[in-house]
């Protein structure tokens, strides 16, 4: 599912508000996560799963085009865990 066919559900579901109040509140929503991240926080949504930061190190990479050797600095990265009911969900057939 991609952004419009987000905001298109939302809008079908909730016919009482306005286009404008449907996005308004799904930024919110995406800036909240993204602002707990980047503070190093964790976000927990019950029955969904929870979203963290991983570290990862630094190492020497390669560049694909010239074989040079390049650093690839230290960095922190999204991690995503499917809550148990998700994990159910997924595998059930």
């Amino acid at each position: 599912m991609i952004r419009s066919e987000l905001l298109q559900s939302l809008a079908d579901d909730n016919p009482e508000l306005r286009p404008e109040e449907i996005e308004q509140v799904v930024d919110i929503f995406f800036d909240e996560i993204s602002t707990r991240l980047a503070e190093g926080g964790r976000v927990e949504l019950r029955g969904f799963g929870a979203f963290s930061t991983r570290q990862r190190d630094g190492r020497t990479g390669r560049n694909p085009r010239t074989g040079a050797s390049v650093e690839v600095p230290p960095k922190r990265v999204p991690y995503f865990k499917p809550g148990k009911e998700m994990r159910e969900r997924l595998n059930t057939n």
